[in-house]
């Protein structure tokens, strides 16, 4: 693990250079794959963020997973019994910084993302929380008054720097050989634990305060956004190529719902992330996004995650091909046989088409999760070729679906 020494000396040198890794593991794919990227120019921006972009001629999907970093990994097991609290292990520059790097060291993917959590930048704002072991986050004063809401400040960044140093190091750490990831939560979903005070199945308080306290919720939500939007400039600035939003709980709206209470403060997001971080490629992923695909495009980000319920034919058909998609293997797949695999993934890639996709799971690594089939998955992703999988096709031009 970087020592805290190391990290100082590293954050104090300028320009950054890259830090070498003390821990030791079993295996790791990188040096393969830097000899591939030997003759690649420096300034070549990665793959993942061209793909993510749209761009024609890219000889494959880029690959990553989420929760690539976690509990499935035997080192993050060894890890997390010496540093038992999440807060600690997704709040400490070194312990950030090593989690993250677990997975890139092991397996390459080519978008590294930070470890950390969407609820990381409450306390930033006026909204302590904790971790129970049960329970997961636990809110003690669910915000629910114009007064509470009146209460919450701006992001104060001082309260966030292991997050900025972090991505630092990491930016260096990759050294180019995959895109860096930052992400956020997006409004709704953080609002879902303010206003419940942690996690919930039912949503009742927060869905009736759009009849009974729309003001109060108008407020709330807005204010996330503006503080959201600062948040990934911030990590921007810090390194991110590239920002996932995570509207993990949007799909538990009704589309006309999530129209109204959803929608207007991601695209007050995106609007001005466009703004001031114009070349940053956005990705917006919602869990049980089926019946939104089509309104998500209108919130102006640059990739649309599906997940592992949509077709990526049929969702690909619903977007058109002038939107960026990412996914979507199920994640259940990862505990078939490594051929069943391969056959999915292929499946999956055929379907997306040769421009504009992103390979990932329909949702994160499950617990218990075989490190073979996530090496698998990451080899089997650098062996394939668009050239040779749409040898002789023609690329349809797909319009979206109104």
């Amino acid at each position: 693990m970087i020592s805290a020494t190391a990290t100082a000396a590293f954050l104090a040198a300028a320009p950054a250079s890259s830090s070498s890794c003390t821990t030791h593991r079993r295996r790791s794919r990188l040096p393969a794959i830097s000899a591939s990227l030997a003759t690649a120019s420096s300034t070549e921006e990665p793959l993942l963020v061209r793909a993510a972009r749209g761009e024609d001629g890219l000889p494959r999907p880029p690959a990553w997973m989420m929760r690539q970093a976690g509990r499935y990994m035997e080192e993050y097991q060894a890890l997390a019994k010496r540093h038992p609290s999440f807060r600690e292990r997704s709040e400490t520059t070194d312990l950030i910084v090593e989690i993250t790097l677990q997975p890139w060291r092991a397996f390459a993917p080519d978008g590294v993302i930070l470890f950390s959590d969407i609820l990381t930048p409450l306390p930033a704002i006026g909204v302590p929380f904790d971790i129970s072991d049960s329970k997961g986050p636990v809110i003690q004063s669910p915000v629910r008054s114009e007064e509470q809401v009146r209460e919450l400040t701006p992001i104060d960044f001082e309260k966030l720097r292991f997050v900025g140093e972090s991505l630092k190091i990491l930016r260096s750490e990759i050294d180019g050989q995959a895109a860096l990831l930052g992400f956020v939560g997006a409004p709704w979903t953080i609002a879902t634990y303010v206003v419940e005070g942690g996690m919930t199945n039912t949503y009742t308080n927060i869905k009736s305060m759009c009849h009974t306290a729309p003001n109060v919720l108008r407020g709330l939500l807005s204010h996330l956004a503006d503080a959201i939007s600062e948040y990934i400039i911030y990590q921007v600035n810090s390194g991110a190529q590239c920002i996932q939003i995570f509207d993990s709980w949007g799909g538990q709206l009704p589309p006309h719902v999530w129209e109204q209470w959803s929608k207007p403060y991601i695209k007050q997001i995106v609007n001005k992330i466009k703004i001031e971080c114009p070349n940053v490629p956005l990705v917006l992923y919602i869990n049980g996004n089926g019946g939104l695909l089509e309104r998500m495009t209108d919130t102006g980000v640059d990739v649309i995650g599906l997940d592992w319920t949509v077709d990526m034919a049929d969702g690909r058909r619903r977007l058109g091909n002038k939107i960026s998609v990412q996914g979507n293997v199920d994640p259940a797949f990862l505990f078939s046989p490594l051929p069943v695999l391969t056959d999915e993934i292929h499946r999956v890639v055929k379907s997306a088409g040769p421009k504009g996709h992103i390979l990932n799971l329909g949702h994160g690594v499950l617990v218990k999760t075989p490190e073979e089939a996530v090496a698998h998955f990451f080899d089997v992703t650098r062996s394939l070729r668009y050239d040779t999988l749409f040898q002789g096709c023609v690329t349809e031009v797909l319009e979206p679906v109104a």
